[in-house]
């Protein structure tokens, strides 16, 4: 009787995963924005360039991730990282140029604690991603992680605010206040960009804090079934 030799799917390599598609992506982010941080004060515009194109390819990974089926927790974790570490940087120089720059670190705190918070909960819940929220009771938290144009919209305008607030800056004690009002009502299209861009980072922060409350609770109820565990 003849051996069925057939063998099931293979495994990826360690290098296979590595090389990736949208681990490649990931990759050219983080070389560009070193780059970019290299020079953000003696180019400004370009830095704002190289800045922006790392973000939109955070887009493009997760799109050829599933385009690809190339689908990883390295490259959660390396998009994630990258993100997290990409808003830090922009925020600690926000915070070097504006007074009071504890507003930025406020929000780089809560940036960092609340995704890291999330994608901890995540593993605990043995979840495949982070942004599977549909057990959620929270409407904005569902609606933000469930409506893909939505989320997008809402990460653009934080960081457009961001990169315009550093173009808007022209010395090293700038009033945030200041100019955030002047830059509000002066009626230029710079003004419409603010507006816009606060509505959305308004939420993205919001969400921030209800993502952070939501994951603290699954740790603790984590911690409370494992000790009533017969």
């Amino acid at each position: 009787m003849a051996k069925n030799n057939k063998l099931g799917p293979r495994k990826p390599g360690k290098l296979s995963v590595y090389l990736y598609i949208p681990n490649i992506i990931g990759y050219t982010r983080v070389f560009m924005n070193c780059y970019a941080f290299a020079i953000c004060f003696s180019n400004k515009w370009l830095f704002c360039a190289l800045y922006f194109v790392s973000f939109v390819c955070d887009g493009v990974d997760g799109w050829c991730a599933r385009k690809f089926n190339q689908v990883s927790t390295f490259g959660a974790v390396l998009d994630m990282v990258t993100d997290r570490i990409s808003t830090a940087c922009l925020l600690v120089i926000l915070s070097q140029v504006y007074r009071p720059g504890m507003v930025f670190l406020s929000l780089l705190a809560l940036d960092i604690a609340s995704h890291w918070l999330q994608m901890y909960s995540t593993f605990l819940l043995g979840k495949v991603s982070h942004k599977d929220v549909k057990d959620s009771t929270n409407w904005l938290f569902k609606a933000y992680y469930g409506n893909r144009m939505f989320m997008a919209y809402c990460c653009v305008a934080c960081e457009v605010l961001y990169i315009t607030l550093f173009l808007l800056a022209k010395n090293d004690s700038e009033k945030l206040m200041d100019v955030l009002k002047a830059s509000i009502t002066e009626g230029s299209p710079i003004s419409v960009l603010v507006g816009l861009s606060l509505f959305g980072w308004a939420i993205k922060q919001l969400v921030n804090v209800i993502q952070m409350k939501t994951a603290a609770d699954i740790c603790v109820l984590h911690d409370i079934n494992r000790k009533v565990r017969p």
